[in-house]
């Protein structure tokens, strides 16, 4: 019988539990999928934590690769003993095996290994709806990007200076600033003792900026719309830092009739051929070896509590994967 991490209530890290598993055999328009490679995102902690709504009992996880073993009447998206990778669907990547709907499993092309897969779907087609589709990241814009040795912030530096861009980042320590830089980021910002807005205001030479993403929140929101010149756009996508709050939407009529967005990727990968098409724009970036997708850390799964803690503690840099 296979295993997952599940949990029957919210909290600490300490709730996670590895247990047996019952898997049926998949229906009409799923696939079962024998997991190489789970990717860990900030948005597990969310849901493990509560803030994000789960039936518990509940697995956890959003994002994996693997392998087809099988699959049900009518699919014809993947076959059995097909690589693929997913993001999205129902919660449990946390598993040995699983039985997934299979218009969201994504087919990997050769030069893209399991492990590089569960450690990009969501953070690379975060990225590639961030500044290919929000605002479409062009040669000569300067942009900034808060948490830039994340996971998602070493996509993001390494893409948006291939297009031509210069990156500006947030980071949390020298050593973050050191490899940030080294991805990309023209100019890492250490948070902890400088002042960004003043940073940005004098690389700008007073002018600003257009786009400025956001997953910090609670932190960084006000004084990242101080970056903003009027008319510029706020990304706010996540929040790491704790809940942003209440807003007066006069705010943004005060700071220069800014726009405002707080995108998913559910929504933009929501169709298939979305899916697709923003996958393969993330594969071949990647391919042409213009972004380099850094693991930084691995846990074996049945040690998910731990990479949680680690990630917590921000002591994690780029993606963290858990092997199978």
């Amino acid at each position: 019988m296979p295993k997952a991490i599940r949990f029957h209530e919210a909290g600490g890290s300490e709730v996670l539990e590895w247990e047996d598993v019952e898997l049926g055999k998949p229906g009409p328009g799923e696939a079962r999928v024998r997991h190489t490679a789970v990717g860990v995102n900030f948005i597990d902690i969310y849901v493990r934590r509560g803030l994000y709504p789960a039936t518990l009992p509940s697995g956890l996880g959003t994002e994996a690769a693997g392998v087809v073993e099988e699959v049900g009447p009518g699919v014809t998206d993947v076959k059995v003993g097909q690589r693929v990778a997913y993001v999205g669907g129902p919660l449990g990547a946390y598993s040995e095996e699983r039985v997934m709907p299979a218009d969201r499993l994504v087919p990997l092309p050769d030069g893209i290994s399991d492990q590089q897969a569960a450690a990009m779907m969501l953070k690379g087609l975060t990225v590639q709806y961030l500044i290919r589709q929000i605002y479409r990241v062009n040669r000569g814009d300067v942009i900034l990007f808060h948490a830039a040795a994340g996971g998602v912030g070493l996509i993001a530096c390494q893409w948006a200076k291939s297009l031509g861009a210069s990156v500006i980042g947030t980071v949390g320590s020298d050593e973050k600033a050191k490899i940030a830089k080294a991805h990309g980021c023209d100019h890492p910002i250490v948070y902890t003792r400088e002042d960004f807005v003043a940073r940005v205001g004098a690389i700008t030479r007073g002018e600003k900026l257009w786009v400025v993403y956001d997953s910090v929140g609670k932190e960084t929101f006000m004084k990242s719309l101080e970056c903003l010149r009027p008319r510029g756009l706020m990304v706010s996508f996540g929040q790491s830092s704790g809940s942003i709050g209440p807003v007066e939407l006069g705010i943004f009529a005060q700071k220069g009739s800014l726009f405002f967005t707080r995108p998913t990727l559910g929504n933009y990968a929501a169709k298939r051929a979305d899916l697709l098409a923003m996958a393969r724009d993330l594969f071949d970036v990647v391919l042409s070896g213009a972004v380099k997708i850094e693991i930084g850390q691995t846990f074996p799964l049945d040690e998910a509590a731990h990479a949680h803690r680690e990630i917590e503690g921000r002591k994690t840099v780029g993606s963290t994967v858990l092997i199978v």
